[in-house]
């Protein structure tokens, strides 16, 4: 089982990720799309991420605003492999732009 990392290596972590925010309990991002078939095309590709890491995040779709939010919750806080998800969802935001 991965560790839970402390605030500060959190902090750290989420320091080179765009919009990020949160601390050892879960980190999260809120990313506006041009539209609501743009916002579903990025859960799609996040979507193949996770199955790829076998990590998933925790998706809210409001239109065309989606809250991402990634904890491990086998380790009940925020890993390294959550802040390797967020950079991949990051990638993915950066190219749906």
């Amino acid at each position: 089982m991965a560790d839970v990392l402390t605030a500060e290596a959190v902090r750290d972590g989420l320091g080179g990720l765009a919009g990020w925010t949160g601390d050892p309990t879960g980190i999260s991002r809120t990313a506006e799309l041009g539209s609501f078939p743009a916002a579903v095309a990025v859960v799609d590709r996040v979507a193949e991420v996770a199955e790829e890491l076998d990590h998933h995040p925790d998706i809210d779709i409001r239109w065309r605003t989606l809250t991402f939010r990634c904890v491990t919750h086998s380790a009940g806080g925020v890993t390294h492999r959550d802040l390797e998800l967020a950079r991949r969802i990051d990638d993915i935001l950066r190219s749906a732009r």
